[in-house]
């Protein structure tokens, strides 16, 4: 088994946490923030949209059974990956689409399937970074929509690729 990390951003983190939880291959998925100039923050300060961060998942996954493209087509196909102001109803910088490459690798596959969709005609939104700090959300975020019964309001499952 090689365990591997892969960062998305595709708004609400619990939708984004729902989809790849049921991913074969990925053994944890975690909500937290990225991206902003504070460190350690809250869910108070990141929602406020003033922190910089966006709400994000860290995954590990093994790559003798899931590779990062597969994840990254799943990525664009659970989230508007066309949206520029947040996701669905949920508005504001912290709720963007994006993905914090963790490698060379990562950020070709990720450039490459972005101009795929553009040759679909989409034009994308979503946004490459390098990958830097993750800081894990509150416990109260963590397996949201297992914990509660309920399903993702912002996600949904589309075909694309």
């Amino acid at each position: 088994m090689k365990e591997s990390k892969a960062y998305f951003v595709g708004g609400c983190f619990w939708g984004v946490e729902y989809y790849f939880q049921k991913q074969n291959g990925v053994k944890s998925v975690v909500s937290g923030y990225m991206g902003g100039f504070v460190d350690n923050p809250t869910y108070e300060i990141v929602s406020s949209g003033f922190s910089g961060h966006l709400e994000s998942v860290e995954l590990v996954y093994d790559e003798s059974v899931v590779d990062f493209e597969t994840l990254a087509k799943l990525f664009f196909e659970i989230h508007d990956f066309t949206q520029t102001n947040g996701q669905g109803p949920d508005i504001g910088s912290q709720y963007l689409s994006a993905i914090f490459y963790c490698n060379e690798e990562q950020k070709r596959i990720s450039q490459n399937l972005i101009a795929t969709l553009q040759k679909k005609g989409y034009k994308v939104a979503t946004t490459l970074y390098p990958e830097v700090t993750f800081y894990k959300a509150e416990n109260y975020h963590q397996n949201y929509y297992n914990k509660t019964g309920k399903l993702p309001y912002c996600h949904a499952y589309k075909k694309v690729f």
